[in-house]
């Protein structure tokens, strides 16, 4: 597990149980043993099973948690994602976190599939966004590739991309591209954000290997295609909704970028209930 999900993992337990679980500790034996289920309440796809366990883990290595499914699958209404048996009383401390972490991120695997499966019959790849939640966007992004998308640049230092206020500080979306190309290693490719078609056109002529094409309208994006002619690579973005997916994916972008992926896909339905309990 990354250090970073482990250090999400400690602010979360930290913030739940402060110095004690009350309830728990003054209704449960602490000699109760338990085998508890954590089931899906709606259809969806399995993500985050595995921070679950860490979750789990780190309350205490007496608790054995099983997972019934494999990440990723799509399961049904009813299906038992997984089981942790060990203390009552540790199992319930867990509870709360480990599913607050598999229902965030099977809602993202969820609702990215949605957007996959509306454009599946289209050559053109679905990515997502730094549109994340602070923190945990090394498991949204995860989540994101267990629903069938793909991920952009993870953060600053991983991917080059010219936006509209580099271009405005440097100058120009040519001055701006000459920078960056003197500026990172000739294998790391560099993409720009345009406007409008003379902006693409600009930044074809200056050596873009990708164009980020904001908020076009699909007309105009049908139009950027036939301009560009399969020199670069071009990515759509902006107000991208399931219902204009398809129109979108008909242009022939390559790309099409979905912030919506993490900052509007809602958690799912999962709950865990103690199945037997012995001494």
């Amino acid at each position: 597990m990354p250090l970073v999900v482990q250090r999400l993992i400690d602010l979360a337990l930290e913030e739940d149980l402060g110095p004690g679980d009350l309830t728990t500790q003054a209704t449960i034996d602490p000699q109760l043993q338990a085998e508890a289920q954590m089931r899906a309440k709606e259809d969806l796809i399995v993500a985050g099973l595995p921070v679950a366990d860490a979750v789990f883990t780190r309350l205490g290595a007496t608790l054995n948690f099983q997972t019934q499914v494999q990440e990723g699958a799509q399961v049904t209404r009813g299906t038992t994602l997984a089981t942790v048996t060990g203390p009552v009383g540790l199992i319930l401390m867990g509870e709360r976190v480990a599913l607050n972490f598999v229902m965030r991120l099977s809602g993202i695997a969820t609702h990215t599939r949605r957007f996959v499966e509306t454009v599946q019959s289209y050559p053109v790849h679905i990515v997502d966004t730094r549109k994340t939640t602070p923190g945990w966007r090394i498991l949204e992004k995860y989540a994101v590739r267990l629903g069938g998308a793909t991920n952009h640049r993870f953060g600053l230092f991983d991917g080059v991309l010219i936006k509209d206020n580099h271009i405005a500080a440097a100058g120009g979306i040519t001055q701006a591209l000459q920078l960056a190309r003197g500026a990172v290693p000739h294998t790391l490719k560099i993409e720009v954000e345009v406007a409008d078609l003379p902006g693409l056109k600009e930044a074809i002529a200056a050596g873009a290997d990708i164009v980020l094409l904001d908020n076009m309208a699909d007309a105009t994006l049908a139009q950027a295609v036939q301009v560009a002619q399969g020199r670069v690579e071009l990515e759509a973005s902006g107000g991208m909704t399931l219902e204009r997916l398809p129109q979108v994916a008909a242009t022939g972008v390559n790309l099409i970028s979905v912030g919506a992926l993490t900052h509007a896909a809602r958690s799912v339905d999962i709950n865990m209930k103690l199945t037997r309990t012995w001494i």
